[in-house]
């Protein structure tokens, strides 16, 4: 279910970037900064486990800032 939620929302990021992107930066701050609340969150596991938990978190950040700036470059580079 966390998974479609974050290609969901990637998604969404990528369209709103596209149609308004000065308007797209903060909701895809917003949700890496939450994000990263939860990699902090499942970074404090012990050893192993630490990485485990928080490697979601932290891929799922990466995903949300790329599509965002995928959108902004693909805007970028229309002729009109």
């Amino acid at each position: 279910m966390m998974i479609v939620g974050i290609i969901a929302l990637c998604a969404v990021l990528a369209i709103l970037a596209f149609f308004v992107p000065g308007l797209s930066r903060r909701p895809e701050r917003g949700t890496q900064r939450t994000l990263g609340l939860g990699s902090r969150a499942g970074g404090k596991a012990p050893g192993v486990l630490g990485r485990i938990f928080s490697k979601p978190f932290r891929s799922s950040s990466k995903a949300v800032g790329r599509s965002g700036s995928a959108g902004r470059r693909s805007r970028g580079r229309m002729p009109f």
